[in-house]
């Protein structure tokens, strides 16, 4: 059985990071612009366990990042998710233009 090279899986995580940028700087729904981030926190992961896999194979510095960083991101998303709730229950949008108001 053969092991991935680390080419492939770096280019798998180049692309989740411009594809989560891409949604982060085109788009107005605020939703879909935690998806984005939530693209790139995990493209990120990806570096993580893929350095850590090839370089330190009988540490796991990088698996522990990894899990530190997921539990960043949950935590990142409920309280994103409570704010989008209540942006909607008051401007009955989750338009990022409609959010301007929130600034006063």
């Amino acid at each position: 059985m053969s092991q991935t090279p680390l080419i492939q899986i770096l280019f798998l995580s180049v692309g989740l990071f411009f594809i989560g940028m891409y949604g982060l700087l085109t788009r107005r729904n605020v939703i879909t612009i935690l998806m984005s981030i939530e693209l790139i926190l995990n493209s990120v992961n990806i570096n993580f366990v893929a350095f850590n896999k090839y370089l330190y194979p009988h540490q796991l510095e990088g698996l522990f990042f990894t899990i530190f960083i997921i539990t960043i991101a949950a935590a990142e998303a409920a309280v994103a998710i409570a704010i989008i709730i209540n942006l909607y229950r008051s401007h009955h949008s989750v338009d990022v233009e409609d959010a301007n108001e929130l600034k006063w």
